[in-house]
């Protein structure tokens, strides 16, 4: 078939049009995956037309706005369960055919997608270069003498050579972002726990996530809300905080961001310049860079494969190994090789070094909203892979095997290309549950950039119509919680970090409330009866909102109070009741001002005495 925008929004438009049916277009789409299959590799399963019928038998007669997903196709990576079809790991003597599909590939379903087919992947997800397979090495969707990245391949070629809207993989080490990287793709690496692992074949289960790849930061963002959904299924699935919901993708405005201060590009010429571009474009979104010492999340990251983290991956593949061991890629058996003599003491040492690296790191993401690096230090070639299979692939990882250790959640997003056309990206990355935010950067960076997206449509350059929030909430202040006044400390204690000095808009009045501790009530009132007033907008941890509000006394609260810039924040206001017998101080301009106006009066009223 000819190329067809498969993003879902223009899916959808022109499924409401009748321009085509999910019938036509998948049957397009499957003949499309036969013909590019022998080059490129991508699939190990393409559903054939029996398999196929009865998603498509489903929507018959369906409402779209009832499925936010219909008809939209989905490709699957052949480590993720699909009912009825074998799940290979790319190791046909490992295979087997599950009854149920994965949870999250359910969910999918349940939501109108269709699965077009599993894709190809390294084997037991064990690889970051997608060359690793008995069913053919993948190679890149763009530059024939690069590979696809993996272990994700196939799902990558599956968006970028456009015979699906998204599609699923795996992201342990990097691979789901490393792929991503290299086929001009978004790739999610969602917390751990946000998406369901049940009916994915293990590489290391207490690390393993679900990724999403996808064409663009919005599609991303609009699958992973309809399905950050607690499984009871997975042991290790958490609940998504209503801060991290759907209402957290948006505009970002000021920032701070981490950059390595010193970044690892493997004598490649120009990485370091595509990255300065990186930076400079999120400066001049609103950014502010901060340097970072990136040493500690590097040694984390060498712990993956250097440490006791292989055996878990052994757990899953070493019983076939010891039993048929010509049954898996020599690749694969050096990888684990080591595996065997790992003991518990080794075990339990490098979580202890682990977990100091996490207080480590930790402490410097703190301050920050996220930090930046590149997806890959350079992209390696196959003829380099060919040469040594285990080097370059582990310089593929150096951005990315540290990020599931260490609990953190990240997005890659395209940046650029290289001068043989060959994409180029980078990669953001935050505390847990700040995905929809990292989403929000991604998307801005599209814009920003404005590149062609996958099938080489235009990128959606449309403002999103939200501010994005991220695990912090902003809280105005006027009074004694300002910094160096008596009641900080209730700040301070939660977390808190000041953001800015600045002004109300010129619509408020000022009053001091008399107590043990003099309290300032702020009401706002008619636009000539106002005046700017001098604020604080600090951050708290959203977790430790919930105290510090309920601690607040009456006529206290927290409202949304109008700054200065037009924006609306959630601040201290005062019920007009409890002001009555305060003492108005607007004159003063702020709390501060009226607190060194009345040290100065009793100072004169000394002096006189």
């Amino acid at each position: 078939m000819s190329s067809f925008d498969l993003r879902m929004s223009t899916l959808r438009a022109a499924y409401r049009a009748k321009e085509i049916t999910p019938r036509k277009l998948i049957a397009g789409l499957l003949a499309k995956a036969a013909d590019l299959n022998p080059e490129f590799h991508l699939f190990i399963h393409l559903l054939s037309e029996t398999e196929i019928a009865p998603y498509l038998d489903e929507l018959e007669g369906r409402d779209i706005n009832t499925l936010p997903l219909y008809g939209i196709p989905f490709a699957i990576k052949d480590n993720i369960d699909l009912a009825g079809i074998p799940t290979t790991a790319a190791c046909p003597a490992f295979a087997y055919t599950p009854t149920e599909s994965a949870t999250l590939v359910a969910q999918l379903i349940a939501l109108g997608a269709v699965p077009i087919g599993k894709t190809n992947l390294d084997q037991f997800a064990t690889g970051l270069n997608g060359t690793r397979s008995p069913y053919g090495k993948c190679r890149n969707s763009v530059h024939p003498d690069f590979p696809a990245g993996g272990s994700s391949a196939g799902s990558s070629l599956a968006v970028a050579l456009g015979v699906a809207s998204f599609a699923l993989g795996t992201d342990t080490a990097g691979s789901g972002r490393v792929p991503a990287a290299l086929n001009n793709l978004v790739g999610v690496k969602g917390t751990k726990g946000l998406l369901s692992t049940a009916g994915v074949v293990p590489a290391c289960r207490t690390l393993d996530c679900v990724t999403y790849l996808t064409a663009t930061a919005r599609e991303a963002s609009e699958l992973l809300a309809l399905t950050a959904r607690p499984d009871p299924h997975d042991a290790y699935s958490r609940g998504n905080p209503q801060f991290n919901d759907a209402s957290a993708f948006g505009e970002v405005s000021a920032f701070r961001f981490g950059v390595p201060s010193a970044l690892e590009f493997a004598g490649c010429t120009e990485s370091p310049t595509l990255f300065e571009q990186a930076r400079k474009a999120l400066e001049a979104a609103g950014g502010t860079a901060v340097e970072i010492d990136f040493a500690p999340f590097a040694e984390a990251a060498r712990l993956l494969y250097e440490g006791p983290w292989v055996a878990e991956r052994y757990s899953v593949a070493g019983e076939l190994m010891e039993a048929r061991p010509d049954s898996v890629l020599p690749v694969i058996r050096d990888v684990l090789a080591k595996a065997p003599g790992t003991t518990a003491v080794d075990a339990f040492r490098a979580q202890y070094r682990l977990q100091a690296l996490k207080q480590v790191c930790d402490a410097v993401m703190g301050p920050l909203d996220f930090v930046l690096t590149p997806s890959v230090p350079r992209p390696v070639t196959l003829a380099e892979l060919e040469a040594d299979p285990i080097g370059p692939n582990s310089l593929l990882g150096y951005y990315t095997n540290f990020m599931n250790l260490l609990d953190y959640a990240a997005v890659a997003v395209p940046a650029g290309f290289m001068v043989n056309k060959l994409p180029w990206g980078v990669t953001v990355f935050g505390r847990p549950f700040t995905d929809q935010y990292l989403l929000s950067i991604a998307d801005r960076l599209q814009r920003i950039y404005g590149l062609p997206v996958a099938g080489g449509s235009a990128p959606d350059l449309t403002p999103l119509p939200r501010r994005a929030h991220a695990d912090r909430a902003r809280i105005v202040v006027c009074g004694a919680h300002m910094e160096g006044l008596p009641l900080n400390w209730q700040l301070l204690r939660r977390g808190g970090r000041l953001v800015e000095r600045t002004l109300s808009a010129p619509r408020y009045r000022l009053f001091a409330i008399e107590g043990t501790v003099a309290r300032p009530g702020m009401t706002r009132v008619a636009d000539a009866n106002g005046s700017a007033i001098e604020v604080e907008v600090w951050e708290l941890p959203s977790t430790e909102l919930g105290s510090f509000l309920t601690g607040i006394p009456a006529p206290l609260g927290l409202g949304k109070v109008e700054l200065s810039d037009g924006r609306w924040e959630a601040g201290f206001i005062c019920d007009t009741f409890g002001l009555e017998g305060a003492r108005e101080i607007t004159s003063f301009g702020g709390w501060r001002r009226w607190i060194a106006g009345t040290a100065s009066l009793a100072a004169s009223g000394a002096a006189a005495e």
